[in-house]
Formats: structure tokens, C-alpha cells, sequence
């Protein structure tokens, strides 16, 4: 089969975007832990309950503009004002600090605890415009315009920039965070969002769906759990299935990531800590194994391609557990850390691709909402979770590493819960694997 060219015009908007939102996305789903639990003391448990709220919105989201953006047949309205509402919301960050929160209430118990409910409340503000401009319109763009011929190059550069972002946002941003200088970061965060929703309305090229004037929006809303829906692309779910479980494992440390790096590696060399030079490295090989991994899959298939990547991503895990001294094995750290963000973006890009093929072309709108419960709610709602209760208990190292201010224990224990997660999910992979491959032959013989 002849590959599909898309034009310069596609990859210019798909790199912008993704990587502007993923930036946006790091910031949250790192960086608002660390900054919760610095600047208001919130605990473990209170990092979980604002993801876990977070990830409800999102779904909600992600189901009323996935099927609304159907029904008109447009995605370029919905991404670009999206993203410019999304930055909008974001200035409102720069405000809550203690600092500011200081000089209308004097008492520092009442300042945690109103700080950390308004950066709960606004995360979720935040969220709502986030996930239907990104989850629920840009992906839908993205599997417009591409087809099985090339959409596993394409989720190999999308899957890419989760890692880019977060070695941008480490490089160009953690100093702010790390001097307590919030509101810049927040400022500049806003202004490459809505930059970019800006410069969507000129680069974005509109796919060609079919608009769905006979539709009834609030049927297509709940389109995706219609047990016929189900029956008609089983492959699909079961793709999900993998996807939610993969997500789990990856939310159980995901959360907790750069606090971990924190606590666990030297002090600061020069204007950077220890843990961002490990990063940068590790991230920029992850990011260019994706790229050219993300292109096996055209040639190879989903399982052949996903479960070298899970296993890649389970070797970093366990060399990050077993490594987990203060100050000490920075080499098997980082090693551990390349393998572990290089599997776990290969293992993204198989995913996605795979679920690209199999959403219907006609119904791309209306299948973001369950894409997003897998991709989102349940590994949100569950991995957080887990990744506290590994955390809880008494401080693991030393109590001068947690000077700066966390109010929880931070180890390796969250490795080891992900790497079970991520065990699960290749043993689920090929049982499901070989369960599709059943029923297919089985209804090959129907026919006969």
C-alpha cells in the first residue's frame, strides 16, 4: 500500500500543538504537585485528589466538545479558541501564591488550606478548556487527516513531545520553580498557549468529515458505551483496555516524578539541579528511539511492536527501584531513567496508533470520550492512588533532603508499583492478543 503524504502545513500544526500543549500538561501534571506541596504543604493524598478531579473533568470534556465538534464537522475552531481560553485560564495561577494569598489572611493554617482548594478548583477550570481544545479536537484532527499508511510515523512524533516538553520545561522553567518564582512560570506558560491558539487560525488545515446535521448531540454524547458500539468495534475497547491499565502504571510514578529526582540525586550544580542534567540526556534519547520506533508499527503491527517497549520500559522501572540510594548510582539512575521514558513513550506511540486505526472514520468525535476514560480518568482516578499509599509512611531518607518543603516521603517504592502495573498490562496484552485472534478465525470459519 502506497504511504499517504501529508503536507508541511499538517506537520507544522501538529508539532505546535502537541508540543504547546504537552508543555502546558507537563507543567500540570508535574510541576502543580510540586507546587501544591511547596507552597501550601499539601499532602500525598491532596496531590491525588486534584489529578484525580482533574482527569473527571477532562472526561466530562472531552465527551460534550468530542461529539459537539462532530456534529458541526469542525475541529480548527474548537482547537484554536480552545488553547486561548486554556492559556487564559492558566494567568490566574500567577496569583495564588502565599505571598499573595498573605495579605488578605494572616493565618498560615488558612493559607495552605485556601491555597490548596483554589489551585484545586482552578486546575479543574483549567482542565475543562484544556482537554476539549487538545483531547478531545486535536486528536480527533490528528486521525482526520492521517490514515493507517502513516499514522504510525505520526504517533511517533506526537508521542515525542510529552519528552520534549518536559526537557523544555526542566531546561527553560524549573529554575522559576525551584526559587519559588511561580508566576513567571505560570505567565510564560499562558503566553505560549495562547500563542499557539492563535497561530492555529493560520496553519490549521480543516479535514474533510462529514457534518452531522441529523444527529441527536446528547445520543452522540453516550455513543462510545452503546453496548452495539461495543459489539461493532471490540478490537477497539480492548485496545483501551490495555491503554487504562498502561496508564495506571504510569500515573503511580508519573505524579510523583520530580519529586522523587529531587530527594533522591545530589544538590544543585550551578543553576540546574542534578536531576534536570540526568533528564535532559535521558529525554532526548527517548525522544528520537520514539521517533523511529513509532515507525515499526507500520511495518510490524501493534503487539509485535508494543510488548518489546513494555519491556524496555519494565527494565528502567526495576533499575530505578533497585538504585534508590541518595547521592549515590547517578549513572544506573540515569540509565534507569532513559529506558524507563523511552519504553514508556514507545509504548504511547504503539497505543495510540493502534487506536487511531481501529476509531471509525465517520465517528472520530464521538469516541475521544471513551478514549479519554482510558487514557485519563481511570489511570488518574487509580495510579495517583497508588502511588501515595507507596509513599506513605515514615520519611525513607534523610529529613534534610526535605528542607525545601515536601510534607509527604518521597522513594522508590513508586517504581515498583508501576513496574506490577506494567507487568499486568503485557500479560493482559497477549491474552487479548490471542483472544482477538480466536474470534477472528473463529468467524473467518462462519463464513466459509
Amino acid at each position: 500500500m502506497q504511504k499517504t503524504k501529508l503536507s508541511k502545513k499538517f506537520y507544522l500544526s501538529l508539532v505546535i500543538f502537541s508540543l504547546f500543549g504537552q508543555i502546558a500538561w507537563v507543567v500540570e501534571n508535574m510541576y502543580f504537585n510540586v507546587y501544591i506541596s511547596k507552597e501550601f504543604s499539601a499532602t500525598s493524598f491532596q496531590v491525588a485528589l486534584m489529578v484525580s478531579l482533574s482527569a473527571v473533568v477532562a472526561t466530562i470534556s472531552t465527551l460534550l466538545i468530542g461529539a459537539l465538534s462532530d456534529k458541526l464537522g469542525k475541529r480548527k475552531i474548537f482547537i484554536c479558541s480552545g488553547y486561548i481560553i486554556w492559556g487564559l485560564s492558566i494567568l490566574c495561577f500567577a496569583l495564588f501564591t502565599k505571598d499573595t494569598l498573605s495579605k488578605i489572611v494572616q493565618d498560615s493554617l488558612k493559607i495552605g488550606i485556601i491555597g490548596v482548594t483554589l489551585v484545586i478548583i482552578f486546575d479543574c477550570i483549567m482542565t475543562l478548556f484544556g482537554s476539549g481544545a487538545n483531547d478531545a479536537c486535536f486528536n480527533s484532527w490528528v486521525t482526520d487527516s492521517t490514515d493507517d499508511t502513516n499514522r504510525g510515523g505520526v504517533e511517533g512524533i506526537n508521542s515525542m513531545m510529552p519528552l520534549i516538553a518536559i526537557l523544555i520545561v526542566f531546561g527553560a522553567l524549573a529554575s522559576f520553580a525551584q526559587e519559588g518564582k511561580w508566576p513567571i512560570m505560570f505567565i510564560i506558560l499562558a503566553a505560549l498557549t495562547i500563542f499557539a491558539g492563535i497561530l492555529g487560525f493560520f496553519i490549521i488545515e480543516e479535514p474533510k468529515i462529514e457534518k452531522k446535521e441529523d444527529s441527536h448531540y446528547f445520543k452522540d454524547i453516550f455513543y462510545g458505551f452503546k453496548p452495539t458500539s461495543i459489539k461493532k468495534n471490540y478490537k477497539l475497547y480492548l485496545v483501551l483496555l490495555i491503554f487504562a491499565i498502561f496508564g495506571i502504571g504510569v500515573q503511580i510514578y508519573m505524579t510523583f516524578l520530580v519529586a522523587y529526582y529531587e530527594v533522591s540525586l545530589p544538590g544543585k550544580t550551578g543553576p540546574l539541579d542534578t536531576y534536570v542534567l540526568i533528564m535532559a540526556p535521558a529525554i532526548i534519547i527517548a525522544a528520537l528511539f520514539t521517533f523511529f520506533y513509532g515507525k515499526l508499527y507500520d511495518r510490524f503491527g501493534f503487539i509485535k511492536t508494543l510488548i518489546p517497549s513494555l519491556l524496555i520500559m519494565s527494565l528502567g522501572l526495576l533499575i530505578l527501584f533497585i538504585f534508590d540510594n541518595v547521592g549515590e548510582q547517578i549513572v544506573m539512575k540515569f540509565i534507569g531513567s532513559m529506558f524507563m521514558m523511552s519504553g514508556y513513550l514507545g509504548s504511547t506511540a504503539i497505543i495510540q496508533a493502534g487506536i487511531r486505526d481501529l476509531t471509525p472514520v465517520k465517528n472520530v468525535g464521538l469516541f475521544q470520550g471513551i478514549r479519554i476514560i482510558a487514557q485519563v480518568l481511570i489511570p488518574m482516578l487509580i495510579g495517583p492512588w497508588l502511588g501515595a499509599v507507596a509513599l506513605s509512611g515514615d520519611f525513607t531518607y534523610d529529613e534534610k533532603v526535605f528542607a525545601g518543603g515536601y510534607s509527604y516521603p518521597v522513594n522508590s517504592n513508586i517504581f515498583i508499583a508501576s513496574l506490577i502495573a506494567i507487568i499486568i498490562t503485557i500479560i493482559i496484552s497477549i491474552l487479548i492478543h490471542f483472544f482477538a485472534l480466536k474470534k477472528e478465525i473463529q468467524n473467518v470459519e462462519k463464513t466459509k
